[in-house]
């Protein structure tokens, strides 16, 4: 009787990551990079012997967090994400036993927006940084106090003399968090004097804690979904949003970017590395369901039809990446390196 139980017990585990896997591959994460999955996943749909793969929203730290969550047909088989995996939530993916590749697949710029009925703005990312984190000096110098910015021009008289309300993702989103890092944390408080010294004094030295945005009203957490910033925009010119550069691409007809340090968020400006608030895209895929669920490889094979400077990626706004960088990924699918500490940076 010993014996035949435990014979049971391996069949279940057998039918249920063998037999019983989902025929499709699930995914979640970056609203960003969302339509960009979605375009290759209805180019692999095409495939008579393949599902359409299913792709949701979230954002990326739902993405990170949901394909380390475990392994079986219950958890997504990619996480998709516009900010790179951090240490902790690489930590999550050991602790439960999971081993993921990392893919980056192209750029995208991160885009200050309004309605054209409204103002666009010229501005430098530090003055931006002043709008939207929790705290800026007091008129003093001499500590940080919550933001009292309530008009653009209180920051510079040039600037549009209406309240600052502008439209943003939710703490689990990558273009936030990126955002956060590369406007207010290293176009201010890491080159501003009074804000680095300021920081200096606080024991933040590297001014992470001016990530912090606003929570006075001024900036107004609007989901994850970014075309519903882009409806809030059409419907308010007095209002500015926070998105990647594709939900600008496709809505040129109605609004417009702010154009920030002097350079305008452009295709041709964010891939030179003109624009500066740009960054990396990525999906990491969960090593133990590539085998299980059907097409997990043709997708990645797919991602290489449309990702060049004349695909189908481009088209809907992603920035690509070099040809260089394209064939070191290429290689990284097919050889699937697992993603360790040592590879994070921070």
């Amino acid at each position: 009787m010993f014996v035949r139980i435990i014979i049971l017990a391996g069949l279940g585990n057998f039918f249920s990551s063998s037999v019983l896997a989902r025929d499709y591959i699930s995914m979640k994460g970056s609203s960003t990079v969302f339509p960009f999955a979605t375009i290759v996943a209805e180019q692999l749909g095409k495939n008579p012997r393949l599902k359409t793969p299913v792709v949701e929203s979230g954002g990326s730290s739902v993405g990170k967090k949901g394909v380390c969550e475990g392994t079986g047909t219950k958890f997504v088989d990619i996480g998709n994400a516009s900010s790179r995996m951090k240490k902790k939530e690489l930590a999550f993916c050991e602790k439960n036993g999971v081993k993921v590749t990392e893919i980056k697949i192209g750029y995208d710029g991160i885009i200050l927006a309004n309605s054209k009925k409204g103002i666009q703005l010229n501005i430098s990312r530090a003055d931006l940084a002043k709008a939207l984190t929790a705290e800026v000096p007091n008129a003093a110098g001499t500590e940080f106090v919550p933001n009292y910015y309530k008009k653009w021009s209180d920051i510079k008289p040039m600037l549009p003399d209406v309240p600052i309300k502008v439209y943003g993702p939710p703490t689990t989103s990558g273009t936030r968090a990126s955002f956060a890092e590369l406007i207010n944390q290293k176009s201010y408080c890491g080159k501003d004097s009074v804000a680095i010294k300021l920081s200096e004094a606080r024991g933040d030295k590297k001014g992470k804690k001016c990530r912090a945005m606003r929570t006075d009203g001024v900036y107004v957490e609007a989901g994850e979904q970014d075309n519903l910033i882009v409806q809030k925009l059409k419907e308010d010119p007095s209002a500015y949003g926070i998105f990647g550069f594709s939900y600008l691409d496709q809505n040129t007809d109605t609004i417009q970017g702010a154009i920030l340090d002097d350079a305008e968020p452009t295709f041709v400006n964010i891939s030179s590395g003109k624009y500066k608030a740009s960054r990396a895209l990525y999906f990491y895929v969960k090593h133990s369901h590539i085998d299980v669920v059907p097409g997990i490889r043709d997708y990645m094979a797919e991602w290489q039809k449309h990702w060049g400077e004349d695909g189908a990626l481009a088209d809907a706004g992603m920035i690509p990446m070099s040809s260089d960088e394209r064939s070191n990924y290429k290689v990284a699918m097919k050889d699937l390196p697992v993603l360790v500490m040592g590879d994070l940076k921070k």
